[in-house]
């Protein structure tokens, strides 16, 4: 058996709210000060971010230095393996790639058959939107090909902004593929206080603050911190998993409603009663997502 047994567990869907509330998860997002908090902890205390003991036994894993910055690349112990996946991981720009990040690189790496790069880029109070852009397009442009951009939450955004980067500049993506991703960090739809209530994990008083930091010297609407504001004809076609009880479900839905008017192929994954980056969760659904994500990569990868 090559997948370890805790990525085989499948947890009740009702528990996953639970769970988040008594760890409260959501403490850097509901207020302000839990923000700056969260901030301060991060500045103090780095996160860990190397890989997990324990992956499954058919990939590995190496890493490198780019520009400054840890990249680590996961790939078949087999050699068996077709273009690149560039993944931008989630953590609302100031939380450290976890294991659910790292047992999903392993899942595509070892059933799509292909490389994932897991660049470990600068968060806040350090880093910026404009140094995230320069890195990943950095990794696009060397990385074999063809190459899908692909990112949860925070990573959405990234990802996103990275590939109208690469656009504007003539190089090729094949797919960018987002995991509940962070659109517009202005947090100004207006039905986001109606999604509010059913989220027990995002808010926006601490998403604005973390959103102040990580815009750096750009204005919010600039795409590059804020995709959502950017020009969308000329993408590649674009995948977008998102949960309806996420408060950035709200500006996924314009971002599916802009990319039909752009002329932009979009498949649409929405969880109905699903959770913020319910493919990284170990649900039914989210086992089941993971699977749609293999496929949808294995698709794009090798026509």
């Amino acid at each position: 058996m090559h997948e370890p047994l805790a990525t085989r567990l499948v947890l009740p869907r009702a528990l996953a709210p639970v769970f988040l509330r008594l760890t409260r998860a959501n403490r850097t997002f509901t207020t302000e000060a839990g923000a700056r908090r969260r901030i301060r902890e991060r500045s103090l205390r780095p996160a860990p971010y190397g890989p997990p003991a324990t992956l499954r036994s058919d990939v590995r894993v190496d890493v490198e230095q780019r520009g400054g910055w840890p990249v680590y690349r996961v790939s078949r112990r087999d050699g068996a393996s077709a273009g690149t996946v560039v993944y931008a991981h989630g953590g609302g720009w100031v939380g450290e790639i976890v294991s659910q990040h790292w047992h999903l690189a392993a899942q595509v790496a070892a059933e799509v058959g292909t490389t994932v790069l897991l660049p470990i880029y600068p968060l806040v109070p350090f880093g910026t939107a404009e140094e995230a852009r320069v890195g990943i397009t950095d990794l696009v442009t060397s990385a074999a090909g063809p190459v899908v951009l692909a990112g949860d939450s925070a990573g959405g955004q990234i990802a996103l902004s990275a590939a109208q980067s690469l656009r504007d500049q003539g190089v090729d993506v094949a797919h960018v593929l987002m995991i509940s991703p962070a659109l517009d960090l202005t947090w100004s739809n207006p039905r986001i206080p109606l999604v509010q209530p059913t989220d027990p994990w995002l808010g926006t008083p601490g998403g604005r603050v973390l959103a102040e930091h990580w815009r750096g010297s750009l204005d919010l609407l600039d795409p590059v911190v804020s995709p959502l504001a950017g020009e969308l004809a000329g993408l590649p076609p674009l995948t977008v998993f998102t949960g309806t009880r996420d408060v950035l479900n709200p500006d996924a839905h314009l971002l599916r409603s802009r990319a039909a008017a752009a002329g932009v192929a979009l498949d649409w994954r929405e969880g109905v009663g699903e959770l913020h980056v319910f493919p990284l969760l170990p649900t039914r659904a989210g086992r089941a997502a993971r699977a749609q994500i293999v496929r949808t990569l294995r698709a794009a990868l090798r026509g």
